[in-house]
């Protein structure tokens, strides 16, 4: 009695384990596309690293390791699609160094865009970017911005982790190192791969550089793009060797907490792309673009919801009419 006890309970938790829907793009079946299609609310996260030198003593790939273990650890609390590890993005200030792997920018925006546009090829139209490198904030938030550039029939989000009182006085309680200077590879980068990844750190090399800001330049009121070399030639900034799993802790799980309660939000969310067509069709009236396959009955009934809620004024009203009769 208690073999086939166990027999079963080793059974349904086979099963279970078997119909557990993974998360990332790459581990699905076809069979499955579908119910992970529902399952997401057609949601799917990019995961943004790079390939560059974390100091003397952290792997190459901890960018990727972060938004890997971010979106493997967030959609195990609200579900959604991950695609693979993507490590193109602006590295252009660490090319002196081993290990960098910086294609020319033109490149990198349209293999991002191409990207986006596959993705969304496939069913997704909720794109939701999450980022591990430093040096691409500006890029993203620009290349977010640009897709107003044209109609998708898809929006992307760009997700930063929310920071509240609690959390950062738990992080000051628990740090060792002044944060003013903890920019890269410092204490708290380093303290998140000790907690997820302590096998790839070597701690007991994190001082054989200075990761010391040298402030080699100093011109008031500008910027020009030398000036993280000129601060941190040894591309480290910060005192990794007083990292600790303790530290790591904190930051991962109020990291991974955030971005659950994002997806959980963009996922509901009905309001981004409605408000994406309203624009366009405003902007339609505006440069004279050519209205899309819908039929004109279409496009008069959305000049008409617009007119009603007052987006539109009478006057843009009559003119995009006009327009619009007159294709």
């Amino acid at each position: 009695m208690k073999r086939i006890c166990f027999a079963l309970l080793l059974l349904s938790t086979n099963i279970a384990v078997a119909q557990t829907l993974p998360a990332r793009w790459d581990e699905l079946v076809a069979a499955d596309w579908p119910k992970a299609m529902t399952q997401s609310a057609g949601t799917c996260i990019l995961p943004i690293g790079i390939l560059e030198k974390h100091g003397p003593h952290a792997p190459i790939g901890s960018d990727l390791i972060h938004v890997r273990e971010w979106a493997a650890r967030a959609t195990k609390k609200e579900y959604a699609v991950v695609f693979p590890d993507y490590f193109y993005g602006q590295i252009n200030e660490a090319r002196h160094q081993p290990g960098t792997f910086a294609l020319p920018p033109t490149i990198v925006w349209d293999l991002l865009q191409a990207t986006c546009d596959e993705i969304a090829r496939n069913g997704f139209k909720k794109i939701v970017i999450i980022n591990g490198h430093g040096g691409n904030p500006n890029l993203l938030q620009y290349f977010v911005q640009s897709q107003l550039n044209m109609k998708r029939d898809y929006a992307v989000y760009f997700f930063t982790p929310g920071r509240d009182s609690a959390y950062n006085a738990s992080v000051q309680r628990t740090r060792k190192s002044d944060p003013a200077g903890d920019s890269h590879a410092g204490e708290n980068e380093t303290s998140t791969l000790l907690y997820l990844r302590p096998e790839l750190v070597k701690l007991d090399s994190a001082k054989i550089e200075s990761g010391e800001n040298l402030r080699r330049l100093a011109i008031p009121n500008v910027y020009t793009g030398i000036w993280w070399y000129a601060s941190y030639p040894n591309h480290y900034a910060g005192e990794g060797a007083v990292a600790t799993a303790q530290l790591g802790k904190v930051i991962t799980e109020n990291t991974v907490e955030s971005l659950a309660k994002a997806l959980k939000a963009i996922k509901a969310d009905t309001k981004t792309i409605a408000l994406q067509n309203e624009f366009f069709s405003r902007v339609a009236t505006v440069d004279g673009a050519p209205l899309s396959s819908s039929s004109v009955a279409d496009e008069l009934a959305k000049l008409k919801t617009l007119l009603d809620k007052g987006a539109i004024t009478k006057e843009e009203y009559n003119t995009a009419k006009k327009k619009v009769l007159a294709n």
